[in-house]
């Protein structure tokens, strides 16, 4: 079977400003810009910043106007929960927050309960949770 466990996995999105997205995801959380790209000439292109850890089996690609610009439309619901295994760091919710994202209470009180919920720019919620997948 071509899918597997080990398959990576690309979570796409649509971002209304992929700067202010990269200040987010890069220097509040500290993932890598894995991969940019400018849209060109062509029909379809499109703006693009690809952002994760080099050695992980997922990443996150996040894409800008072009012939068809789709606004973002998250729900509270929309969740990349970051299963850390240990207490949030307040340092990082502050960066987080300082790099233009939001602490937001989930409408799910297990969120509140196990971690700290924060929107990025584009108002999708990334979770910090403090458990570990395994207890999860």
């Amino acid at each position: 079977m071509p899918f597997t466990g080990r398959s990576h996995v690309r979570l796409a999105r649509p971002s209304r400003d992929l700067a202010a997205a990269e200040r987010f995801w890069v220097g509040g959380l500290g993932l890598t810009v894995l991969f940019r790209a400018e849209a060109g000439r062509e029909p379809g292109t499109h703006d693009l910043l690809m952002v994760g850890h080099p050695d992980a089996s997922w990443h996150l690609e996040l894409v800008h106007g072009g012939g068809h610009p789709v606004e973002p439309r998250p729900t509270d619901e929309d969740l990349l929960v970051l299963y850390l295994d240990e207490s949030v760091p307040q340092e990082l919710v502050d960066r987080l927050r300082d790099h233009g994202g939001r602490r937001v209470r989930s409408p799910n009180p297990y969120w509140n309960e196990w971690g700290v919920t924060v929107e990025d720019p584009d108002g999708y919620r990334l979770v910090l949770c403090t458990r570990d997948w395994s207890n999860s």
